[in-house]
């Protein structure tokens, strides 16, 4: 079951801080070791991002749409642990190291390579609508869904605040499985990904506590970039 939580709660008391120019990423920034740039409590974003998320949920609240945070900031640890659990999850169906990550990677990044390490980045659902199970699944934004109201209106308004479908429903598009919940401000993220483009990741990820570190070679890390970090929506390149 994923948790919620509501921006009232979260974002009270941050605006006031919300107006400063966010400095060029530095290395800890773009690869979630370090959250001192992020506010919040219950989760965590950069001030200019929380004050749009705000403007933008209020504008939604009026047509009867309660935006609420599945995943917002996620650390290097945090996605580490996700995906250990997934690695030895797939390890013992007996998956060989290919397909455990070529599985994995649907949805779900290498540490130190998710964007949700910004601070950028938000998984969105509607909170006034009750659902069972994982929310995050696609067929719950389409055909009548509790969310299709919610994809809906961000479609036709998110973009006035600064936020876009970060791996849009594009078969021109590599990488990532569609992610109708997943957006992204634009406006910081943009400058993110081009110095994100500078890191060599392989290093990084010769990680004795990454699950299948081993078997991870520069080409493996290279094809990755390419199909995975790189197949986003194009106005946030």
């Amino acid at each position: 079951m994923k948790i919620w939580f509501p921006l009232a709660l979260c974002l009270s008391g941050l605006l006031s801080s919300c107006h400063a120019q966010a400095p060029d990423p530095t290395s800890d920034q773009l690869v979630g070791k370090t959250t001192t740039h992020l506010v919040g409590d219950s989760y965590q974003l950069q001030p200019q991002v929380a004050e749009a998320l705000t403007r933008m949920a209020e504008a939604a609240a009026q047509e009867g749409i309660a935006i609420k945070v599945v995943s917002a900031f996620r650390s290097y640890e945090r996605q580490r642990a996700i995906w250990n659990r997934k690695y030895r999850q797939n390890e013992a169906e007996g998956l060989s190291p290919e397909a455990n990550r070529a599985k994995i990677i649907e949805y779900s990044t290498l540490p130190g390579t998710s964007r949700h390490h910004w601070g950028t980045d938000i998984d969105l659902i509607d909170g006034g609508v009750d659902v069972e199970g994982d929310v995050l699944l696609a067929q719950h934004f389409h055909q009548g869904g509790p969310f299709e109201k919610l994809r809906l209106w961000l479609e036709k308004n998110a973009a006035t605040y600064g936020f876009y479908c970060a791996y849009p429903d594009d078969p021109n598009r590599s990488g990532f499985a569609y992610e109708p919940w997943h957006y992204s401000y634009a406006p910081i993220a943009q400058t993110y990904y081009r110095a994100y483009q500078k890191i060599d990741r392989y290093p990084m990820l010769q990680d004795s506590l990454l699950a299948g570190q081993k078997h991870l070679t520069r080409t493996h890390i290279d094809r990755y970039r390419n199909t995975h970090i790189n197949g986003i929506a194009p106005i946030l390149k």
